[in-house]
């Protein structure tokens, strides 16, 4: 099928590279013509694992291109609209880019009138996809359908090949086959729906998630308190069927874009129709505080860090993406500064993105580097290149051996036996 694909960020790209993949023509389209640019020759704008070689694969055997112009994909079959949904001021999604997006497509129909299918994945409120369908009420052979994203960064190619499931949600069964046919191939569970309920879906599931981790954030406080060990928990409540090990570990708190958006989009949702999400309120306040907790952490071991050295590794909200939107560091990081600590950072992906917006941090090239003479370590973002490292050596370099564990992976005994005080969240 042709398929044109609006918006070449995050999700976009990863859409309009797998499904060139799965055999379709695709277009992407963006506004901003130097990531034109720069997507024609093969260079991503987001690192995300195996994604860039995929791309050229696709560039190079034809099946994907990309322009600012959508004229260029008026003979497309399907449009996808990938545009971003960000936070408005009050809390809500603001939707003007999704509106414009199918405002252009409405303008190439109306121009060239056939069979198109417009698919929202953009993450948008309950009801956005009927009316946008209501808007083009007036436009024969152009319907609307849902189809709602669950990519993990830093495995959104693997989630887009082959995903957990596929969620359609449309109310016309032309519309319906068209989508059926666009994933033929693709193994995985339907969930074939109306519109608003594919929509709900996807803030559900994300909203159910963010619980989980503020659930077992919460948890590891009392943990501190008791001497109890959150790891080992954690393991005992995942081998629960009913529970499942995923999004039990407890750590310094979630980022991202999905997680702290659409949490507070749904939780403006329910309040415009007068519903109280009390357990989602809660998962946001654990969540903007779980930094804070982590920190007073510190204080046991350096009382004050003024003047002080502190190791801070990891600053992309997880590992294996440059993502650092709603990055638990950056709250981390402007905290160590109003203490006058002095911060040295490494992360081997994000650290120029997070430079512009802490200019007097100093970054280093390795997590070796950074916890040299350093007072404290922190780990932030579990990393490889933060997580395997040489203890011994590591022990003779810092001034001070304290560890602060940020997502419990360090290997606890292990440092405790070279001589480190060490301190995970919620450990014994």
């Amino acid at each position: 099928m042709k398929v044109a694909v609006i918006g070449t960020g995050y999700v976009g790209l990863t859409t309009a590279v797998s499904l060139a993949m799965n055999g379709h023509q695709v277009i992407g389209i963006d506004l901003v013509e130097a990531k034109i640019v720069k997507l024609r020759q093969g260079i991503s704008p987001i690192y995300e694992p195996g994604l860039e070689e995929a791309l050229k694969q696709v560039l190079t055997n034809g099946a994907l291109a990309f322009s600012t112009k959508l004229q260029d994909a008026g003979d497309a079959d399907v449009f996808f609209v990938c545009v971003g949904t960000p936070e408005a001021e009050d809390g809500t999604a603001d939707l003007r880019y999704v509106y414009s997006a199918v405002a252009a497509i409405k303008e190439i129909h109306q121009a060239s009138p056939k069979s198109r299918v417009i698919v929202i994945k953009s993450t948008v409120p309950v009801g956005t996809g009927d009316k946008v369908a209501e808007l083009l009420s007036g436009c024969q052979e152009l319907s609307v359908a849902s189809n709602p994203e669950f990519l993990r960064e830093g495995n959104a190619l693997f989630d887009a090949l082959t995903p957990s499931r596929i969620v359609i949600g449309a109310s016309e069964p032309k519309t319906r086959e068209v989508m059926e046919e666009l994933y033929k191939g693709v193994s995985a569970p339907r969930v074939v729906t109306t519109r608003a309920n594919a929509e709900l879906i996807k803030y559900a599931s994300n909203a159910f998630l963010a619980t989980r981790i503020s659930f077992m954030n919460e948890l590891s406080r009392l943990s501190a308190a008791l001497g109890t060990d959150m790891v080992t928990i954690a393991h005992g409540m995942g081998l629960d069927s009913r529970i499942g090990p995923e999004f039990l570990r407890a750590g310094v708190g979630y980022g991202g874009s999905c997680f702290p958006k659409d949490t507070i989009a749904l939780l403006q949702l329910a309040a415009q129709n007068g519903i109280s999400l009390s357990i989602l309120e809660q998962v946001r306040k654990v969540n903007a505080t779980q930094p804070v907790w982590f920190l007073e952490q510190l204080q046991k071991f350096v009382p004050d860090c003024r003047g002080k050295r502190i190791a801070v590794l990891g600053l992309a909200f997880k590992p294996d993406t440059d993502d650092i939107r709603e990055a638990p560091s950056l709250s981390i990081l402007k905290a160590l500064e109003e203490k006058g600590a002095a911060v040295f950072a490494y992360d081997p992906i994000a650290a120029d993105t997070v430079r512009q917006k802490f200019p007097n941090v100093s970054y280093t090239n390795t997590a070796d580097e950074a916890m040299q003479g350093a007072h404290a370590a922190l780990l932030i973002t579990e990393w490889k290149e933060c997580v395997q490292l040489d203890w011994a050596k590591i022990y003779q370099s810092m001034a001070q051996p304290v560890l602060l564990d940020g997502r419990n992976a360090w290997p606890a005994e292990l440092v405790k036996q070279a001589g480190f005080q060490y301190c995970g969240v919620g450990r014994s």
